[in-house]
């Protein structure tokens, strides 16, 4: 018999934009643009600089561990008990670039957070769309 109790399961979702991935990197990293499809932050894209999101329903405490510009994005991702990581991976295309986000570190127990992340990012990744889409 396994033990599941340290398996954790992880919320992907993939999406092809007919975006550069500059612009899309804009819209990761500039904390105006950040609120538009996200949530309120004091982020900057800095390894180590500690930040957080900001919602009506309350906060998501969060460290930077990884920039490569147009490339890769990756936090610390903290509510509610949730230790989690966002990665955010562009792979340029030749229709844009395909943007890919994984968050891990999603325990057997935390079955709603878990779903409130796959809905969640959805509904974001949709949101993240339509500001790309009025980006100059």
């Amino acid at each position: 018999m396994t033990d599941t109790s340290t398996e954790t399961r992880s919320v992907v979702i993939e999406r092809e934009m007919p975006f550069p991935s500059e612009k899309i990197w804009r819209a990761l990293t500039q904390p105006h643009l950040i609120q538009e499809w996200l949530m309120k932050s004091d982020f900057k894209p800095a390894v180590d600089h500690r930040f957080s999101f900001n919602a009506d329903w309350g906060s998501v405490d969060c460290k930077v561990l990884e920039v490569e510009p147009n490339k890769t994005l990756s936090y610390t991702w903290e509510a509610y008990g949730l230790q989690s990581v966002v990665t955010w991976t562009l792979t340029s295309t030749s229709a844009g670039t395909h943007l890919r986000m994984e968050q891990s570190g999603f325990r057997p127990d935390q079955r709603q957070a878990y779903g409130g992340a796959r809905s969640g990012w959805t509904q974001f990744f949709a949101n993240l769309e339509q500001v790309l889409a009025r980006l100059a």
